[in-house]
């Protein structure tokens, strides 16, 4: 048995992570703002931010991944608000590491592909170093020089650059879904901007495999192995979904006119292969998009 001590606990990777975790026999400590909303178990235990780190047991990993959601309207104070929610959890987690009576063996630290910048061209894996110079990029690259700083401890750590992650309940598929649900499935703008997606199954998996293997550090691309434009994934959301899939497309203008900066999300995108994820031999259970969407589209008919 290992002790985990994760933040983001309670969020869509996180639960579904602990859940693993859990069954492996291992404990898992939460940091959390409000820990007397939940209830300690055998495997749990939520603790406050404040907690004194000298009163925990060995700590074998940390895996961190608080941070605010991207989705809302970009307003200089929720831009501020998807900065300062990463940076400041992360500063404080190396506090609380810095007071441990040894240091953890790995931290795994939440990133993302937009790390890279966005391209219709260009193709991304762990060997590109240069990164972006939008928003997200410089917010990616500032996270993880932050985390960084725990490799000062001695510490292997880890970046997971997530990209699109797939689940049936959270993340981005049930918003992505739902026009093409309601009969108004088309392309984004041109459709030519690539989505880089994974299966919360994969994440699962992939955090698990970094997280017992030694041998992984720096980044790592959470995106399978089969990038698709986004007319491409559209249309195969429509096929599984047994809905029309029209060729007039959701015009630029209207959707950045509607949902501003973060219209960058929907309308411009990056090609992101998982080169190390293959390096170690990790076997994705879904490395193709319309296994994925059919897992979790096709039982919803």
């Amino acid at each position: 048995m290992k002790n985990y001590l994760i933040t983001g606990g309670t969020g869509f990777v996180g639960t579904r992570l602990i859940s693993e975790l859990e069954k492996q026999a291992h404990h898992i400590y939460i940091l959390t703002r409000n820990p007397e909303m939940y209830r300690n178990t055998a495997t749990q235990t939520f603790l406050s931010y404040d907690h004194h780190p000298e009163d925990l047991p060995t700590i074998h990993g940390i895996i961190n991944l608080a941070g605010d959601s991207l989705f809302g309207y970009w307003t200089k104070t929720k831009k501020a608000s998807i900065r300062s929610s990463r940076m400041e959890t992360t500063e404080r987690l190396l506090q609380m590491t810095r007071q441990l009576s040894k240091p953890p063996e790995v931290w795994i630290n939440a990133s993302a592909i937009g790390f890279y910048g966005t391209s219709e061209d260009l193709i991304f894996t762990e060997e590109t170093t240069a990164s972006g110079n939008d928003f997200l990029a410089e917010v990616v690259t500032e996270w993880e020089k932050t985390a960084q700083q725990a490799t000062e401890l001695g510490i292997r750590v880890v970046y997971a650059r997530f990209g699109i992650i797939l689940g049936r309940e959270d993340g981005a598929l049930p918003l992505m879904s739902l026009p093409v649900k309601m009969f108004a499935g088309t392309k984004m703008s041109d459709g030519e901007q690539w989505m880089s997606w994974i299966h919360i199954e994969d994440v699962v998996q992939l955090l698990l495999l970094c997280l017992q293997s030694e041998k992984i550090a720096g980044p790592v691309n959470f995106t399978a192995p089969e990038p698709k434009r986004n007319k491409e994934f559209t249309k195969m959301m429509a096929t599984v979904l047994k809905r029309p899939f029209w060729t007039i497309p959701a015009p630029y203008p209207i959707i950045r006119m509607a949902i501003g900066e973060m219209s960058m999300l929907l309308l411009k995108g990056q090609c992101v292969l998982p080169n190390k994820a293959e390096e170690f031999h990790y076997r994705f259970r879904y490395p193709k998009l319309k296994d994925a969407l059919t897992n979790l589209l096709e039982k919803e008919d």
